[in-house]
């Protein structure tokens, strides 16, 4: 049997949850996940948990905040003045955006607050701060040249 190793390109199925049983993804109705083990193209976590897996093996692993999305950090919650927000920008709670730093770098984030004279913004992970369990199948396993 084919034991899934760092290189190798994986296609997995998978559904990830919260303590509570809640669903945050899941591949079902949609192709299996592909990527490469090492590349860090999934968390951390998640990456560890395939190793050695072989096709067609299933498995349940639950990953804390450090082998997955880091922990939520307050310091990442923001207030702007509404006077310093384009006039034209989505100011709605829930809304998730995409906001560019002084050097140019792509940052998601999420307003979480919205008053007359300012807007909060969340730029940590939605999944920042959570142990997410995943339960995981190997659907097939490329070996690395």
């Amino acid at each position: 049997m084919t034991h899934a190793q760092e290189g190798d390109t994986i296609l997995i199925n998978y559904t990830g949850s919260f303590a509570d049983g809640t669903t945050f993804d899941s591949s079902e109705g949609r192709e299996p996940l592909e990527f490469q083990l090492g590349a860090r193209q999934v968390i951390p976590g998640l990456e560890k948990a395939l190793i050695g897996m072989e096709e067609g093996e299933k498995k349940q692993v639950t990953i804390t905040p450090a082998e997955g999305y880091g922990e939520r950090d307050e310091a990442r919650v923001q207030s702007v003045p509404r006077a310093q927000l384009p006039n034209n920008m989505p100011t709605e709670p829930g809304t998730r955006l995409t906001m560019q730093t002084q050097d140019g770098q792509a940052v998601p984030v999420v307003i979480t607050e919205a008053t007359d004279e300012a807007i909060t913004l969340d730029t940590n992970h939605p999944l920042a701060g959570h142990d997410l369990t995943f339960d995981v199948e190997v659907v097939e396993i490329k070996k690395a040249a």
